[in-house]
């Protein structure tokens, strides 16, 4: 099992467990204070502890040890006093119990502990499934992401991003599906296999766009037809194409979410076009959003977070300013556009001005051209992938 293979032991000195070392030393200062106290003060029944600490800390068969060495000392300290200063058999009991009891309790937590731990790796998986893994520096783009869910024990949750080259060019989507749980995981996981198969054979990025709007009714209809209809679940995105023969300029459709960030060495600037409805909700505007031609130079980073980031509270309420958080960060070192760089300082942040409570789950993705000859990001792929030689992006 993936958990058995990552499980770590609670105590580790350089790499070593030292998890068996708290409960021997308890028994040992138990064994010395029975000694050094006298006869009129008795304190071998505390020994009980002893699997108790174990049980917290140490695997069964360590607590279970631990049990029966308790029982064993137990027996030779008390032996040794005389006869009228014995603890007697009812605390033997009670210790001979107290370990039983404290192997028990071992068992169950290492059982829980092996379920949520299966239960993370299912958890992860999904994740990996949904977010793929983007190779680095990837159809002709630059970029770093960083996904943080609300619960931190589920670690997935409805944010999604994801690039897709194609013989048009490279596309970027970037998403937030409204509601939380499974049904969320299946929308984000909906939309982004439409958009890889869309972005990557579509000519124009509104037929994409459209093709995202079709995708989610047909999935509210196929899960309503399942019995289990989520109402009117829609999904924030911005879709973005990095067309070729342009080193400058980008197109952007917004389904009503969060502006992209324009981040480069002399400020930062928030891109036009947030005008449309999200993603499911495009029969009330008769489609979906239009597109829109936007200035990206070559030295900016196209920043682009979910609503987890810009509705970051801190303890007095206030959102987390990310604009002017960013634009300080780039003003004080110009290096920070670059897109790791960038969505480190994000992230980190997000989390100090939250106090490390996020309330949403929380998507930081920042992509920027690589420095090349002009050719389209991506097209290079695209024609490897039908077995056509094609140019090696640059970078």
């Amino acid at each position: 099992m993936e958990y058995e293979r990552r499980r770590r032991p609670l105590l580790r000195i350089r790499g070593v467990s030292v998890a068996w070392l708290p409960p021997l030393l308890l028994l040992g200062g138990v064994v010395l204070l029975d000694f050094g106290t006298g006869e009129k003060f008795r304190i071998i029944t505390w020994i009980v502890l002893v699997p108790g600490i174990a049980a917290a800390i140490c695997g069964v068969w360590t607590t279970a040890a631990y049990s029966v060495l308790s029982v064993v000392t137990y027996v030779l300290v008390d032996s040794a006093w005389p006869d009228q200063y014995q603890a007697g058999f009812g605390d033997f009991l009670l210790v001979a119990l107290g370990g039983a009891l404290a192997t028990l309790a071992a068992a169950v937590r290492v059982r829980q502990e092996r379920h949520v731990g299966h239960m993370r790796d299912i958890a992860e998986t999904t994740r990996r499934t949904v977010l793929r893994p983007l190779p680095p520096r990837w159809a002709g783009l630059d970029h770093a992401g960083v996904y943080l869910a609300a619960d931190v024990d589920a670690r997935v949750g409805g944010d999604f991003y994801d690039i897709q080259p194609g013989p048009h060019g490279t596309r970027v989507l970037v998403g937030d599906v409204q509601g939380k749980g499974l049904g969320a995981v299946e929308t984000a996981a909906a939309l982004l296999g439409t958009f890889r198969e869309a972005g990557y054979h579509e000519k124009d990025l509104r037929t994409v766009a459209e093709r995202l709007e079709t995708r989610m009714r047909r999935h509210r209809a196929h899960r309503a037809a399942l019995g289990r209809d989520d109402g009117d679940r829609f999904a924030t995105a911005v879709l973005i194409a990095f067309p070729g023969g342009t080193t400058d300029a980008i197109d952007v459709v917004n389904f009503g979410h969060e502006p992209p960030l324009a981040v480069g060495p002399h400020g930062v600037r928030e891109l036009p076009g947030c005008d449309g409805l999200p993603i499911g909700l495009g029969d009330l505007a008769g489609g979906p959003p239009p597109v829109h031609r936007a200035r990206l130079s070559a030295d900016e980073t196209l920043l682009l977070v979910t609503d987890g980031v810009t509705e970051a509270r801190d303890e007095p309420g206030e959102f987390y300013p990310l604009a002017r958080e960013v634009s300080r960060a780039v003003k004080a070192d110009p290096r920070r556009t670059e897109p790791r760089r960038l969505v480190r300082r994000v992230r980190d942040g997000v989390l100090r001005h939250s106090g490390g409570r996020l309330e949403d789950d929380t998507t930081i993705f920042a992509v920027r051209r690589l420095p090349g000859d002009g050719q389209a990001p991506g097209a290079g792929d695209a024609a490897r992938a039908d077995g056509v030689p094609g140019r090696t992006p640059a970078g």
